[in-house]
């Protein structure tokens, strides 16, 4: 892997940005090895991603803030520095379906996924064998409507003795409370098995199914306070007819999660989704 680094950035559109960014960075001798930007006309805002060797680059990055600080300030930037090099650490909920689970631990198992995934929680022991067959520590947490409190109390220590950034929700079949909501901010992945906002909430394939659908679909997203309204992030459909039968639906849908989710995953650690209102975009 490169070592690089990546600065995102969303601020008011206006001329000049592009320039700015870029001549700060020659300033210091960085090889810009990629850059992306968009303008919302109708949000007047302006976004970009640029990633930059740092090899020869000499800014210390513990003086970045500072350097580039009245650059930003200057522009009303909200902007974020990563690092290439760094692994982000990943918890994965998950309840009974295996799929998505499955195919996120393969995945980060064959290298495609360069992060750390020290846990696996969930709240039924289905997905444990699993668990065991990549070597990852698993916790099984009960949870009903009398413990929900309790049960996300226990999550959140283990997300935080595990020095956990973000967490995937991998068919994780619980709505999580707004507190624990409010720990995470554009921190928690969720696969819906719908396209959104088509079929939100519960029992979505048998809804398309009763409906008649000829199209269904997958949708990653960030989870926020609001069930399945969250920035989206991916997402993908595939055709259906009247001879698919609702186990036909179910299973062509976990063929699009496992993609969408994973796709969604990769785009998050190597910092490529930028969060604005209630829409991404995504340099991909």
């Amino acid at each position: 892997m490169r070592n690089t680094a990546i600065l995102s950035i969303v601020c008011p559109d206006r001329k000049g940005l592009v320039a700015a960014i870029a001549n700060f960075l020659l300033a210091h001798n960085a090889n810009i090895l990629h850059a992306d930007q968009h303008q919302d006309r109708e949000a007047n805002l302006f976004l970009m991603r640029v990633e930059w060797d740092l090899e020869g680059f000499d800014l210390g990055l513990h003086r970045f803030d500072e350097t580039f600080g009245p650059i930003a300030a200057a522009h009303q930037m909200q902007w974020r520095l990563a690092l290439s090099s760094v692994k982000p650490r990943l918890a994965i909920f998950v309840s009974k379906y295996d799929h998505c689970l499955a195919d996120l631990l393969y995945r980060h198992h064959a290298g495609e996924l360069y992060c750390e995934i020290p846990l696996i929680i969930s709240n039924h022991p289905d997905t444990h064998w699993l668990a065991e067959a990549y070597k990852i520590p698993f916790q099984h947490i009960a949870v009903s409507k009398d413990n929900k409190p309790e049960a996300e109390a226990k999550q959140r220590a283990l997300l935080d003795a595990h020095g956990i950034d973000f967490v995937v929700l991998a068919r994780y079949m619980q709505v999580l409370s707004a507190d624990f909501i409010a720990h995470y901010p554009q921190r928690i992945i969720n696969i819906h098995h719908s396209f959104l906002p088509a079929f939100h909430g519960a029992k979505p394939y048998q809804r398309a199914f009763a409906r008649g659908v000829k199209l269904i679909g997958a949708t990653s997203h960030y989870v926020t306070e609001v069930l399945d309204d969250g920035p989206i992030i991916d997402q993908a459909v595939t055709r259906v007819s009247h001879r698919d039968d609702l186990d036909d639906l179910v299973q062509k849908g976990a063929d699009l999660e496992k993609v969408v989710l994973s796709r969604a995953v990769k785009w998050h650690i190597d910092n490529r989704i930028l969060v604005y209102g209630n829409k991404t975009v995504v340099f991909d």
